[in-house]
């Protein structure tokens, strides 16, 4: 039998006030999403600090998203890359994604195309969809590597299958430039399950711009989700 909410939370705790990383970690997250209650972002911090301070992998992971997004602490970009890179170097797929993310985006780190596709496909080897997605549009511009369509098309489609909404809008737009509208509308769908509201307003507003009214109309019903949520 599972236990209650407030026994697993109150385990937990003991746990990481005893010292234990993976607890704290735990509870940092628990703290950050508000899991017990309301969120507490300065408080996730301080548990994902001291679970880090023990080379904890997701824990130094976590330290770095807190960084990069302000949550519990100022954003500091430069900080976020230490502690992403740190974690990376465990072999996290997550850490390496986040690291590698700055890197094509030269926040906080000197721009480096080349060492964040290293990094995406070091993670996309352990299954992380979201690096796939990530080499797919390295494929399709044909930046770094040799621009190829036909890769773009293999990256993008098992990001979707593995869960990533980036890689399902990528991998529809690519079906749909095909003629295989249907099997777009089906991944396309899909989209708003796990899309975050400003992904969703970006992406609808693109596939307005579609000439077949199926999708256009996916487009307006995305941009009016946002729109209610809002």
């Amino acid at each position: 039998m599972t236990a209650p909410p407030q026994q697993m939370a109150r385990r937990l705790r003991d746990a990481a006030l005893q010292g234990d990383p993976e607890a704290q970690a735990l509870l940092g997250q628990w703290l950050l999403d508000g899991r017990d209650g309301a969120p507490d972002q300065e408080q996730a911090f301080r548990w994902f600090l001291k679970a880090a301070a023990q080379q904890h992998a997701m824990g130094m992971n976590m330290v770095g998203r807190c960084h990069e997004n302000g949550w519990g602490t100022p954003v500091d970009f430069f900080a976020a890359a230490n502690w992403y890179r740190q974690a990376a170097r465990t072999g996290l797929d997550a850490a390496m994604y986040n690291y590698a993310n700055l890197l094509q985006s030269g926040k906080g780190v000197a721009l480096d195309h080349a060492a964040a596709v290293a990094l995406y496909r070091d993670a996309a080897d352990q299954g992380h969809a979201k690096s796939m997605t990530k080499i797919g549009r390295y494929y399709e511009d044909g930046l770094v590597l040799e621009q190829d369509a036909d890769a773009a098309f293999f990256c993008y489609q098992q990001a979707a299958q593995g869960g990533d909404f980036r890689g399902m809008f990528c991998y529809a737009g690519l079906l749909a430039a095909q003629g295989q509208v249907e099997q777009a509308l089906q991944w396309l769908h899909k989209v708003p399950e796990t899309a975050t509201p400003g992904f969703m307003a970006e992406a609808g507003r693109l596939l307005l711009d579609s000439p077949h009214e199926a999708v256009r109309a996916v487009g307006h019903d995305m941009l009016g989700r946002v729109t209610h949520a809002g």
